[in-house]
């Protein structure tokens, strides 16, 4: 006879222990019930995706770094999404996401922006300037040069942002002192505190190039 505390479980090769018939057709029936109810709740949940509706888009002119651009975006996309994913404009870094690091700084009709809190769809009719538009004619800018002279790049991530941003002060301010320009960046964070380097950089671009960026 069958020790009553082995009722119910699983006999191996060596065991004389039986499953009951009601424990037996309780377990296949809940298989059978689990094989058959999973393919039901997939195929509606298939059904639901099929008949959502598309996602909308909205048609924008923009000019970017002296070009236009005619295009569809899609109203979640943000400008950063825009200039590296569709644009193929990858100088533009996502460093936080979350407009604090400074790393996605672009121009926005000549005003430094944070490039990863603006969507795509309010560029329409504005013209944006990224870190690939300081490049005139294959020479780099006088500030990008001060940059490569001062080492104001290490691992250079932060570096498209601080050097938008410098632009727009150096536009607005030709020859700004070390005081001007540590207020101006100092919504650019550099991980590997390159600050000295950096503001040593914009202080002489200004200085030798009459405040040209």
């Amino acid at each position: 006879m069958s020790d009553p505390s082995e009722k119910g479980k699983i006999p191996g090769p060596d065991s004389a222990v039986e499953l009951s018939r009601r424990d037996f057709l309780r377990n296949t029936g809940a298989t059978v019930a689990a094989t058959t109810v999973a393919p039901a709740v997939l195929g509606a949940a298939g059904a639901r995706a099929q008949d959502a509706p598309p996602a909308t888009g909205t048609d924008i002119q923009l000019t970017v770094n002296g070009v236009s651009h005619r295009l569809t975006v899609q109203d979640h996309w943000t400008l950063v999404e825009l200039l590296r994913d569709h644009l193929q404009l990858t100088g533009t870094k996502i460093g936080c996401n979350r407009s604090e690091c400074g790393a996605c700084t672009v121009l926005v009709d000549g005003q430094p922006m944070y490039s990863c809190s603006q969507l795509a769809v309010w560029m329409d009719g504005r013209q944006v300037t990224t870190v690939e538009g300081l490049v005139q004619d294959g020479q780099l800018s006088p500030l990008q040069q001060a940059f490569v002279d001062h080492n104001g790049a290490q691992c250079g991530f932060c570096t498209p942002g601080q050097l938008m941003t410098a632009t727009a002060l150096l536009n607005s301010n030709p020859s700004p002192d070390a005081a001007a320009v540590k207020s101006a960046l100092v919504g650019n964070i550099c991980r590997c505190s390159n600050y000295n380097a950096i503001v040593e950089a914009v202080v002489d671009a200004g200085r030798r190039n009459g405040g040209a960026a």
